[in-house]
Formats: structure tokens, sequence, C-alpha cells
């Protein structure tokens, strides 16, 4: 990164000059989705490797018919045409199977890729960030181990296998922990020199859209240096504004103002937790987050003799949290509102063999449930319930299915039933921009509506969203996202060969 008095050196300047200028891209969130697209736009460009055999006649026919052409410059849609996977996005599932053929059975095939550094192709942009590079996974509990396996979380041109070799370390149960793919994803921004492009500590607190016109006398401060800066060429065009500011090493708040033609929406959807919206949720003992019972335990204000912690959800951080405070021996009681045998239930979704320890969680969920007591001590597991109101007394009011209410002591409470995308910098919390323009913008149910082979935003121009925000929940499956967005961004600043 950028050595800190350099940063703010650069957050402190004001331009005033008769001509504004702008970023041809800004990108807003530097987790796995951000951090690819910054590695497309540097000028890395994938080709087929001559004389690679994909698994995939078909395909493998497509790619030999234009076997110098960038696979940037190709037609996506054409490539993609009768890809079958795990997501829904066409490519995704074509990088996907160009840099790991037929990985969903099991076999491990080389990456019929190979990736040139083309610096003339290169995109001026800015990757905007909280975080340091990784966005999200710097939050999440360094001993937690993936979902996906290791060698889905890799980015192009450095496999994470290879990566961790070089720790001296192999993946557990073809799985990684947190604290691994965070550092890979730091060293893959250094190793591939993307450094000079990311922002750290910065946050958005607005994105809109104005006219060159009404900025052309504006002084801005700025989060980059002046080579990154291109001129607006018309006054009638419209530009996004991003404002923001940047935390110092002081730990003050520095406010700054950039200009884009195009804005990338990569921030994911660790932000904000979803709450239950009941009476009490507000009080000091109820939590959002797994790093609050992480917390207590090591300052001892929970332990073994404690009143049970509540964890309520049936997803895996909450899973997760049971885990945790079994290993701890702090007695829980589990509340969630489906059927243990429910289909959606993500832990009837799992392979046993390769999800040992939820499987274990799953089997304590079915078998430790109140009305039948048994062999996992200090836990309760209530199908089927829900949450009425939290007490200032630490007494939590539960509800069964028939209405049945029963009052529970407790000594804290976990609220994981999942996460929502923090897009209050968009106007309308960026509803509109959303599938159905009703309701708020959820990865799973309701993602932004995008073209599948841009990624631009159908209802805004100039827009684009990457991973979760467009219904991409795997670090496999974000790349083809900004390969799509790289695509149409670069037909856009005309950098494709004739």
């Amino acid at each position: 990164m950028l050595p800190d008095r350099e940063m703010y050196s650069a957050l402190g300047r004001h331009q005033n000059k008769s001509e504004s200028k702008t970023i041809p891209v800004v990108i807003i969130g530097n987790g796995p989705s951000g951090i690819c697209l910054s590695y497309l736009l540097t000028g890395y460009t994938p080709y087929f490797k001559r004389h690679s055999l994909h698994p995939h006649p078909i395909l493998q026919s497509k790619l030999e018919e234009a076997a110098d052409v960038s696979i940037l410059d190709q037609d996506l849609e054409y490539l993609s045409e009768g890809l079958e996977g795990r997501s829904n996005s066409p490519v995704a599932l074509l990088l996907d199977t160009l840099l790991r053929p037929d990985t969903d059975f099991g076999v491990s095939a080389e990456s019929v890729l190979t990736w040139r550094h083309e610096t003339e192709r290169a995109i001026s942009h800015l990757v905007l960030g909280k975080n340091p590079p990784g966005g999200a996974w710097h939050s999440i509990e360094g001993s937690m181990i993936t979902l996906s396996r290791g060698e889905w979380m890799g980015l192009p041109d450095l496999q994470f296998k290879d990566w961790l070799k070089q720790k001296k370390r192999g993946l557990r149960n073809h799985r990684a922990t947190a604290e691994d793919i965070a550092q890979y994803y730091q060293h893959y921004v250094v190793k591939k020199g993307l450094q000079k492009n990311f922002r750290c500590g910065t946050v958005v607190t607005s994105v809109r859209k104005v006219s060159a016109k009404s900025i052309s006398n504006h002084a801005q401060k700025d989060l980059q240096k002046s080579d990154l800066l291109w001129n607006f060429s018309e006054e009638n065009m419209e530009v996004f504004q991003v404002d923001g500011f940047v935390k110092t090493v002081k730990g003050d708040k520095e406010p700054f103002t950039v200009y884009a033609e195009n804005v990338v929406l990569a921030t994911g959807t660790y932000d904000s937790p979803t709450w239950l919206r009941v009476k009490g949720e507000n009080l000091s003992y109820v939590h959002h987050q797994l790093s609050a019972l992480e917390e207590a335990v090591k300052n001892n204000s929970i332990g073994i003799t404690s009143d049970p912690v509540l964890i309520v959800g049936a997803g895996l951080t909450a899973a997760d949290a049971i885990l945790f405070a079994h290993h701890c021996s702090i007695p829980v009681i589990h509340v969630f509102r489906r059927r243990v045998s429910d289909p959606g239930l993500i832990f009837n979704q799992l392979p046993k063999m390769m999800y040992p320890e939820y499987h274990k969680v799953h089997q304590m969920m079915k078998e430790q449930s109140a009305a039948c007591a048994g062999p996992y001590e200090c836990y309760v597991s209530l199908p089927e319930h829900h949450v009425l109101s939290f007490g200032k007394d630490k007494k939590c009011i539960l509800q069964d299915k028939n209405g049945c209410q029963k009052a529970f002591k407790i000594s804290m409470a976990l609220v994981l039933t999942g996460s929502n995308p923090n897009l209050s910098f968009l106007l309308n919390n960026g509803i509109d921009l959303a599938m159905d323009s009703d309701q708020p913008v959820n990865p799973k149910r309701n993602p932004i509506d995008v073209d599948p082979f841009t990624y631009e935003c159908t209802q805004e121009k100039g827009l684009y969203a990457l991973g979760p925000l467009a219904g991409d929940n795997f670090v496999r499956f974000v790349q083809g996202g900004a390969l799509a967005a790289a695509s149409s961004l670069l037909r856009k600043a005309n950098k494709n060969p004739p």
C-alpha cells in the first residue's frame, strides 16, 4: 500500500483548474471481486493456452476458433452458451471452467488459460475499501474454515494451494482458514503489482450522477495521483461523483471527492447483519456478530457456569458459533424457524465427509431438543421457534409453531440470521437497481439487476455490480463477473485491438 504520509498528502491536495478531471473506473470494495477486476484492468489478459485440451468438446472447439484473440475480446455470450454448473451466471461458469476444468467432478485439471501482462491495455482505476485487500475476510475469525474448497478460493494466475505450500501448510479436508484466505488476498495484490490502485481505510458515503458542466470549476480533494486522471471531453456528459472519507493514522476522518466515468459496486454483503426487529433487540447483551462471543470468552465475561448463550439462526455462521461455544463448554440455547429435516436447511445440502463439523452441529440440532434429552451436554435445540422479545433482565421470550411461549434466562444473545449489503451511499439504498425495485437489495432473493454479459446495471449505465450484489455468492464465481465487467470497460475505452 502507499506509505501513510503519501496517501494522506494525496488526500489533502486541492485542484483548482479550469477543467475538472475524472477517473475511468472507481471500484467500491476491495474483496475478491474488486481485486480480480483490478487485476484485469491493470492489463493482465487471458488467452487460450495453445495445445491445451478442455474436457468440454464444444467449448474446446470455440476456443480454437480464435486462439490468438484474448478471452476479454471475444463474444462471452457465445463462449458460455451451453455451459452448466453451480451458478446461474453464464460468464461465471465460463471463467470457472477455463480456470478449473471439471473441478465439480473432483478433477484437478490444469487451467486452459495463459496470462499476458499487456500494459497498453490497462485502464486507470481506484479500488476503495475499509479493510486491507481481501475486504470482509479480514473481519472473519481467523480459525474459521471456509465452506468452499481451498482451491476454489484462489484468484487468476496464482493458485491458492501453491501459495499455501510456500507457507509450509496444507489444506484441512480440502478447505482453508479465513486467516489464510485474507493473507493470500493481500499477498496477491502485492505479487501482481496492484497496490498502487488500492486506497484502504476509505469509507464511501455518497455516489451520485452529476453533469461535467456543473463541476467544471469545482475544486476537488482527490484520492489519487494526477497520472490517474483524464480530462472531461464534453461538458454535457454525466459522471459519477464519489464522496467519502479516509481514516488517518491519528483516527481523524479526512473527506475526499473523486469523479468517475464508471463505478463498480463490489461491497459484498458483510456490512449489515440482519435484525429480527423485535422488542429489546438493541439491548447491550444482544449481538449480531460472532466476534462478540469470542470477545466475551476472551474477557472471561461468560464461561462454563454462565447462563446459556442464545444463538438464533440455522446457517453456517450460527453453526460456527455453536461449535465455538461447544469447544469452550459454554451452554447454548439454539433457536431457529425451520424444521431440522427441511431440505432448504444448508446442513441437508452438504456432503457429510467433506463437512464433518457442520454435520456434527446438524446431529446436535436433531438429537438434543428441549423435549428430548440427547447425548450433547450444554446444548438445547429449539426448532420451529422464534424470538418474541428480549428483556432488560436478560430474559428472552420465545414462541413455538403452536403459539406456546417460553421464557429463558440467558447471558447473551447472538442473532446470526444473515446479512445484507450496506448501500446507504446510493440513492434510496440502491433499491431502484434491484430485480424487484419494491424490495431491498438481497444477494439471494433480490440482487441488483445486471446485464449477464457485462454486469452493467440495467437501470443505470456506467454503474456495475459484482459478487453477491449481483447474485454471485462464491469466490470461484465472482471472478466471471469481473471478466464480464472488464470486457465491457475495455470496449468503452477503445482498448481492444482492431
